[in-house]
Parts: C-alpha cells; structure tokens; sequence
C-alpha cells in the first residue's frame, strides 16, 4: 500500500527566534537596503533644520530621516494610509527594518506629512537628479500625458448652483414650519406646567436641517466667489490686451481716429476688470475668504479650473462644487466620471523616468503643456529633442511652443483607434498647408508614425505601474496644494523604484563581469 503524500511540518505555536540582527531578516539586495543607503545621498535639511530648532525639553521626537524614509517606503509599495503604516511597522518585517524597530503611531506619521509636505514635494527633483547622475535620462525622446486621479471624495457629494438654491430655500421652509410647530409646543407645555418649568435644546431635526443649510449655503457662497474671481481675472486680461493695443497704435502713429477708438476700448475694458476685482472682493468677504489672488500666473503655474459661469461671473445652473473636497473637479475617464484631479506625467524614453509631474482640477490637457515645457527645463536643466503627445494637447498654439524651443514635437491632430499607427497620408503636401495638416502629414510620414508608436511604450506603462503596480488609484489629501504634494511624491517613488532596479542591476552585471 502506498504511503500518503507527506508535508513539511506546520507547527504556529512553536516558539522560534529572529536573527540577532536586523540586517540578517531579509535578502541582501531588499529595497530598504537601499533607502537606508540613500539617506546620505539626499540633501533632508528642509525636513531636520525645523525639527531640530523646537524645544528640546520633553519627550524626544523620532528621527525625521527614519520618518522621510518611512513615508517613502510606504508610497513605494502603495501604502499611504498613516494607519496602515503604523500597523506595518509592527507586523512588516521591512518596515520595523527600515525603522530601527521603532513603531511612530499614525497621528505622528500624519503630522509628519502634513507639516513637512513641502519638503517631501522637494524630494522629486533630489531623485531625479539622482536618476540623470545615474546615467537613466537622456531627454531624447519624452511622451507628455495626462492621467484623471479620483480626488479622496464623492461625486455624490457635489451640487450644483441651482440645487443649492432649491435646497436653501427648501430647507428655510421646513426649518420655518419647525419654528412654528416648536413655538405651539412651546406655549402648550407653559400653559400645562407653568412658564420657564421645562427647556430644551432645539429638536434633533431642526438642529440637523440648520447645520444642512449652512453648510449648502456657505459652500454657494464659496462658489460664488470663486466664479466672480475667474470673471475678474479674465476682464484683467482683457484690459491688459486693450491696453497693449492702445500703446501699440500709439507707438505706430496710427490715424487718431483708430487710436481714438483703441483708447476708448481700453478705457472701457479698464473700468470692467475695476468692477469685476470688486464684485469678486465682495464675493469673497460674504463667503468668509481671502481676498482671491488676481496676479498672472507663473509660467510653470498649472491652469486653473475653469467654472461655468455668466458674463457678469455668477455661476451657471449647472455649475458644481463638491462638499468633501471643493478644489476637486467632475471629469470623464474611460467613458465614466469621477470626481477628481487632472495630473500630468512627462516621461523619458530610456527607462520611463518621470522628468516632470503637476496637477490641476482643469479636466482639458490642451492648456497644460506650456507649463509643465517650464518644469522639465526648471527640473533636468534642459528641454528634450523630441516629444510626442496625444490629440488632447493639440491646438496651433502649442506646436508654436515647441518649435520655437527647438522641439520635435508629434501631436496627435485627433483621436485615433487605440494602438493603432496613423494611416498613411500620399501624395504631395499642399501648396499654404496650414499648422494642423503640416503636423498630421508630419505624423503619417514613416518616421514620424515610427516615433509617435514609441509614446504608448514610454508613458502609458507608467500610469498602469502606479494605478495598477502599486494601487495608487486615489489621493489620500484633500485640497489642490495637498494633492499636488501627494502626486509629486508618488512620482518620486515612481522614480526612486526606478533607480533601486537599475542600480541593482548594475551590480549584478558587475558581479557576473568580475567572475
């Protein structure tokens, strides 16, 4: 009779020992090896000048390195809930690693991240300099891609203009008929028990329908206010272009009729920005803000959302804001909408090292490639030879862009079948082809076609390896200038997984060469 197949011995509640050094408990070529070798090759003076100038009396804080460590680990293999990093760092074996067997409790690694973000949004351009010192970045070849990420809200959470309208004058009734109905019970109980015998707070659902209006109320308010800003700013643009208008007839000698007229447009453009900076000062005092910032923006600045609303700035009927996180913004994403930010990845070709990174709750990606052209020259020290980029960020103002930095540039004049070349284009080009038939014909051509088939290899891989590799489907801050933290720091883990990989195999390629 044959034996039964046997097993290696299950034993849970056998006692066993851990190496007597931490260095021994996981394999020599693990990544936090190498975040702890890292520690020295990062310049972390923004995150240790201010922890070391509090006072030093009290109960010692942990080490803000071990933290920035701990924090970019954590992104690394798609952890970023603080409690969830605290529970690792007492069951994960290369979390209490990396810590020195220290367990910071999740209010401290949220504190840390929260006072500090800044300084982790820093750390993006430390890692990618790391990458171009490690010979990984070339900028021959970089794809430019925008990527839609669910903000850490609800869709179901937003209303428009005209629901909260509906819903504060709704509710006002029903809190009004409260009143009524609390007053008769009121006089009913002083009748029965005598006057001032019985009080009582307001009714649970008076209570709750009043904080409900409020809080649609003020966030009508907040909308407003951002719309009359978006107004204002755009009549400042108008009466700068009709001032440059007026100076530029002027300087031209032109007829004094037209600079008569150009004179009198700048005038009435100027007395229009003067009425819109004061209807949104006044928008933002009611809703309780700050008065809005109506400076130009920088040229790395990423666009602003763009809210429907009137010729006199009020939002429209649909015009929506959402309750939980109010920067974030409704966008379409694979034929579905989610409540989200729009976030920017600039690629190169040679080992999918993100070059540049922004955010911002604009949905269109047409307006966003000026500004990140700013962030890869500000981030690697130069502009790349060529780029390809999808037909979202066509339009003839950005083919100019790129010409005239010197930049091979393959815009994609509209949508084609996925993963699909563009069809040839035969014949001639035309006699006074315009820019967009010039740069489809660029496209067709077989070079052209050979070069834009490269983008959906460069970086599309490298919104799957963050959405999908490490999960980081969704934003764990609210608020713009948060996420915008959040996002340059997933892309510098993006990175910093990049560089473990290459570096590793350099070693191993060293190893193999010397026997």
């Amino acid at each position: 009779m044959q034996k039964p197949k046997s097993f290696r011995p299950w034993q849970p509640e056998q006692t066993t020992l851990l190496p007597p050094s931490p260095s021994d408990w996981l394999s020599d070529d693990h990544q936090v090896y190498f975040l702890l070798d890292l520690v020295d090759e990062l310049n972390l003076s923004q995150v240790l000048i201010p922890a070391q100038s509090k006072d030093p009396r009290g109960e010692k804080g942990f080490d803000p390195r071990m933290m920035t460590m701990l924090l970019l680990y954590a992104y690394c293999v798609g952890i970023v809930s603080s409690r969830k990093i605290e529970r690792a760092c007492y069951e994960d074996l290369a979390f209490r690693v990396l810590t020195g067997n220290q367990q910071p409790d999740h209010s401290r690694i949220s504190e840390f991240r929260r006072r500090n973000l800044d300084a982790l949004r820093d750390l993006f351009v430390e890692i990618l300099r790391l990458c171009q010192k490690a010979g990984m970045v070339s900028l021959g070849h970089v794809a430019l891609d925008g990527t839609k990420v669910q903000a850490n809200a609800s869709k179901h959470k937003a209303m428009s203009h005209e629901r909260m309208l509906k819903a504060e004058k709704q509710l006002q009734q029903e809190i009004n008929a409260l009143m009524r109905k609390a007053e008769i019970l009121d006089a009913q109980e002083d009748r029965r028990y005598g006057k001032g015998k019985l009080g009582s707070e307001l009714p649970d659902e008076l209570r709750h329908k009043q904080g409900r209006l409020e809080k649609i109320r003020q966030a009508r308010k907040e909308m407003e206010a951002e719309t009359a800003a978006a107004a204002a700013r755009q009549r400042q643009e108008e009466a700068e272009e009709a001032r440059a208008k007026a100076a530029a007839a002027h300087e031209a000698d032109a007829p004094a009729a037209e600079q008569a007229e150009l004179t009198r447009k700048a005038e009435a453009a100027a007395a229009k920005a003067k009425a819109a900076r004061e209807a949104a000062f006044e928008a933002a005092e009611s809703a309780g803000l700050e008065p809005p910032d109506l400076e130009p923006l920088a040229a790395d600045a990423m666009p602003r959302r763009g809210l429907a609303r009137k010729a006199d700035g009020a939002p429209t009927k649909k015009t929506q804001r959402n309750f939980t996180d109010p920067d974030s913004h409704l966008m379409q994403s694979g034929g579905a909408y989610l409540q989200g930010y729009n976030c920017q990845l600039a690629v190169d070709r040679d080992h999918q090292v993100i070059v540049a990174v922004g955010v911002s709750n604009q949905p269109p990606d047409v307006e966003h490639l000026e500004p990140m052209l700013q962030r890869i020259a500000s981030n690697a020290g130069a502009l790349p030879d060529v780029m390809t980029l999808d037909a979202g960020y066509w339009s003839e103002d950005n083919a100019g862009h790129c010409q005239t930095r010197g930049i091979d540039a393959y815009i994609a004049t509209g949508r084609l079948p996925h993963g699909q070349p563009p069809p040839p284009m035969r014949g001639p080009l035309p006699r006074g082809a315009d820019v967009k038939t010039r740069m489809a014909r660029k496209l067709r051509s077989k070079k052209g076609s050979a070069i834009y088939a490269q983008r959906k290899a460069i970086v599309e891989p490298v919104n799957g390896q963050i959405k999908e590799g490490r999960g980081l489907r969704r934003f764990l801050l609210r608020g713009l200038e948060k996420v915008d933290g959040e996002w340059h720091l997933i892309a510098a883990t993006h990175n910093l997984l990049k560089l473990i990989r290459y570096r590793r195999s350099q070693q191993q390629a060293l190893a193999v060469a010397t026997g």
